[in-house]
């Protein structure tokens, strides 16, 4: 397994650096800086007090940690957060409370997952008529698995 070295910088004093829960952990836990009720059915944006400077190349890809999200009712709103190399500001995250009662993330409560990733950058051209394959245009079901 090879190592990346990304540098984090702390903008509050409360953050904290992500943390690999195991030796073969894809995602990197990321934390609360300060507390936040999040209220049932809505969004709230939580700061975790870091700005990440991400090799050029990869992208950081912020996941719902399962034990929050199936436990809690607590995921990012949108699905799976994306952090660009070149993006330098803080690393928040839009908790989005599933559940039916107010719940509380406290300031070192683990919120979500970084997993940093290699990207392509594609140059998109217009075409008219697309390569065929067996699937074809089938999508939503098509291919008849459950």
């Amino acid at each position: 397994m090879e190592t990346l070295h990304v540098n984090v910088k702390k903008l509050h004093e409360n953050a904290r650096l992500p943390v690999y829960g195991s030796p073969c952990a894809a995602g990197a836990d990321l934390y609360a800086c300060a507390g936040a009720d999040i209220p049932a059915g809505e969004t709230v944006f939580v700061h975790t007090g870091i700005a990440v400077e991400l090799p050029l190349g990869t992208v950081g890809l912020v996941y719902a940690r399962s034990g929050l999200a199936c436990k809690q009712d607590l995921a990012p709103a949108n699905k799976v957060g994306v952090i660009d190399c070149d993006y330098r500001g803080e690393v928040m995250v839009a908790l989005h409370n599933h559940g039916r009662s107010v719940r509380r993330v406290e300031a070192g409560d683990r919120i979500a997952q970084l997993v940093i990733a290699p990207y392509y950058a594609a140059e998109f051209s217009e075409a008219e008529t697309l390569g065929e394959t067996v699937r074809g245009a089938g999508g939503f079901g098509s291919t008849g698995k459950a």
